[in-house]
């Protein structure tokens, strides 16, 4: 005996769609167009029609993607490739305008200097030059990973992480009324007087040896 309760199952739509002009279709931006009158019942609300015209537009561009576009299996699933757009979008922002060249750019363009030059392979030592740059948003310019001036010596962050084990350096630079940024940049200047007393140490050493 068949419970009362059951529902009907929905009416199967067909899959194929008929109308008076036929779809044209955009498949590179899965855009169908449809030329015909909207026809609207006047014994339904308009949802339902509005419902059915979108239902019929969505199952050709389906139809017509599934019978034109290649369809190719992968271990990702099942891919279907799309075809360029022909239907040129308007931009919501107008195109972004070339930067005025920078000054060095326009001395190096008079000079010939960098990716200017007419020597060979002088572009690519200037891409090879320019990996060795970094922005930096602050200054608003490119400045040197590493090095003179480099982006990893600057003496302007206001943040320095100190180990643990620096925690005592930082105790005894307080009691002085320093920090040990302070006392970083002191023993880095320690270190190249120190350099610089070695070397004139070993000249004179050299010139002992070479007059003797």
């Amino acid at each position: 005996m068949a419970s009362t309760d059951s529902k009907p199952k929905p009416e199967r739509l067909p899959i194929t769609v008929s109308k008076p002009t036929p779809y044209t279709f955009d498949l590179g931006h899965l855009l169908a167009n449809d030329p015909n009158p909207l026809e609207i019942s006047r014994s339904e609300p308009l949802d339902v029609s509005l419902k059915a015209t979108a239902r019929d537009g969505t199952q050709s561009l389906l139809n017509q993607l599934l019978t034109t576009c290649p369809i190719t299996s992968s271990q990702q699933g099942v891919l279907l490739t799309l075809p360029p757009p022909t239907t040129v979008l308007p931009r919501f922002k107008p195109l972004p305008t070339p930067k005025p060249p920078t000054k060095w750019e326009l001395f190096a363009r008079k000079k010939g200097i960098g990716k200017y030059s007419s020597r060979p392979g002088a572009a690519l030592a200037d891409k090879e030059r320019r990996k060795k740059l970094v922005y930096d948003e602050e200054k608003g310019e490119w400045v040197p990973r590493w090095g003179y001036k480099g982006k990893n010596k600057s003496d302007d962050e206001w943040l320095v992480e100190v180990n643990e084990k620096d925690w005592k350096k930082e105790e005894e630079a307080a009691a002085k009324g320093s920090s040990i940024r302070g006392l970083s940049r002191a023993e880095r200047k320690d270190r190249i007087r120190r350099n610089e007393r070695k070397m004139r140490a070993n000249e004179r050493k050299s010139r002992k040896s070479g007059g003797g």
